[in-house]
């Protein structure tokens, strides 16, 4: 998950306003007019107390998440008048400004189906069931700021929403209720695109986190998962996330019990290990709506001042391509001065076991003549990190957009070949993530070693 101040400006109850979201038309082909969001405040809140299991607080002011004494929030959103198609959907949250609103965990969003329960007639005795999938995860809250979950997997056209927030921490979170008027929980849905914007985490700048290649029956995967349990923000996959054919019960076995639990905040691309179960269905029921519209595989998102996009190189990726069309489309569509792309197949790579892939050339000629800043790619199971390149491998200290290969997320790594112009760093022993610092105009990386390792790389670049 990842949260930041929201904008004061959504304050209003049902307003709909422009927006400068990126969006893109179903057909991928062509960029979408601008869309519309919709704020709404709750119908209902409160939360139940195990301490206290008689007691209703409906009409306090204060929402509680505790693992010890536990509590829990209950919200319900009454979502109308919102016409095409949702794109996404925000829950806001603010905490209050008091010192024992923080939080190292400011709890778990899960859906629930019982839309009946009265605000002002819940106690812990009669709460409802907390029996929805889980949307998001809060990492560290801070008092009197902002924090946001996406919902968008709850709520997808008109309708009656409840939410629940539990927390296992015995350091627990609060936050402002309805009758707080100004700092009010908020459910922002945005329609007419389906680009969704995550935000940064509490700390500032937004992180995306991730490797590639990870998942089979080894204990690579589960070191690595281990690294992002304690890295906030939105976790990338450059494919082949898991092995050998990318089935469903690979996925529910290797893995949904590691990187799995980071589900909801991933926003993978798929390998062409994931294509060895015909269409990658695999793979698409696996992730649903966060692997962009089903079956195509290539979606884009926004994250504070960067654009990011997830292809798929296992399609066609010719100049021309539907693919690559829509890839310019997008391009041109976005309104942010900092652009990352990551997919499978790596266009540069010094990998002994799988050569560049020069079919995903237009992609990253697209990506250049919009001045695009990194690509991360997976493929070879090892780490390596280019100098700024052209498209055709060219040193470009102007315009070229600095590459990484990162497959190292747990799959037995591969040895290097022949060292390709402009490598700069290579590691073929080490597991480990790639942690991206989003800044509004430049980036930083830092390769993270699992536990007992201690290879690392850092290092900083403008953005153009």
């Amino acid at each position: 998950m990842s949260g930041r101040r929201a904008p004061l400006a959504l304050l209003a109850i049902g307003v709909v306003t422009a927006a400068t979201l990126t969006a893109v038309a179903s057909s991928g082909h062509l960029p979408a007019a601008s869309a519309a969001t919709t704020t709404f405040t709750p119908s209902a809140d409160t939360h139940v107390d195990n301490s206290t299991t008689g007691t209703n607080y409906g009409t306090s002011g204060q929402l509680g998440v505790d693992g010890s004494p536990t509590k829990r929030t209950f919200l319900k959103f009454t979502v109308s008048g919102v016409s095409g198609t949702v794109g996404s959907a925000t829950l806001r949250l603010h905490t209050d400004d008091v010192s024992g609103a923080s939080s190292p965990a400011g709890g778990t969003v899960r859906a629930m189906t019982d839309t009946t329960w009265s605000e002002t007639g819940v106690t812990w005795n009669n709460q409802p069931a907390v029996d929805g999938a889980t949307l998001d995860a809060l990492g560290s809250v801070a008092r009197n700021a902002w924090y946001e979950v996406d919902v968008t997997a709850h709520v997808r056209a008109n309708g009656t929403f409840s939410f629940a927030v539990t927390s296992t921490s015995t350091d627990g979170a609060d936050y402002d209720s309805r009758e707080t008027g100004a700092t009010a929980p908020q459910l922002v849905i945005t329609t007419g695109g389906t680009t969704t914007t995550t935000t940064p985490p509490p700390s500032g700048d937004p992180v995306l986190v991730g490797a590639g290649d990870i998942a089979n029956s080894g204990s690579g995967d589960s070191a690595t998962a281990a690294l992002l349990d304690s890295i906030p923000g939105t976790v990338f996959t450059t494919g082949d996330n898991v092995y050998d054919s990318g089935t469903a019960s690979e996925f529910a076995s290797y893995y949904d019990p590691t990187w799995g639990r980071h589900k909801a905040r991933t926003r993978p691309s798929p390998g062409n290990h994931d294509y060895n179960t015909s269409g990658a269905t695999g793979y698409y029921n696996y992730f649903g709506a966060q692997a962009g519209p089903s079956g195509r595989g290539y979606y884009s998102y926004d994250l504070g001042n960067w654009h990011i996009v997830s292809l798929n190189s296992n399609i066609s990726t010719s100049a021309g391509s539907a693919q690559e069309q829509w890839l310019r489309a997008d391009l041109a569509a976005t309104t942010k001065p900092c652009t990352a792309a990551y997919w499978h197949h790596p266009l540069f790579t010094s990998g002994a076991n799988h050569s560049p892939s020069t079919a995903t050339r237009p992609l990253f000629q697209a990506l250049y003549d919009h001045n695009a800043d990194v690509v991360l790619f997976g493929h070879n199971h090892q780490y390596e990190r280019f100098a700024p390149q052209n498209p055709n491998g060219g040193l470009d200290t102007a315009r070229g957009i600095r590459t990484f290969v990162a497959g190292m997320g747990g799959a037995s790594h591969y040895g290097f070949g022949t060292i390709r112009p402009n490598s700069e760093v290579r590691n073929s022993t080490a597991y480990g993530v790639l942690k991206l610092t989003l800044h509004s105009t430049s980036f930083d990386w830092q390769f993270v070693p699992v536990a007992g390792q201690t290879f690392t790389d850092s290092g900083t670049t403008a953005c153009h």
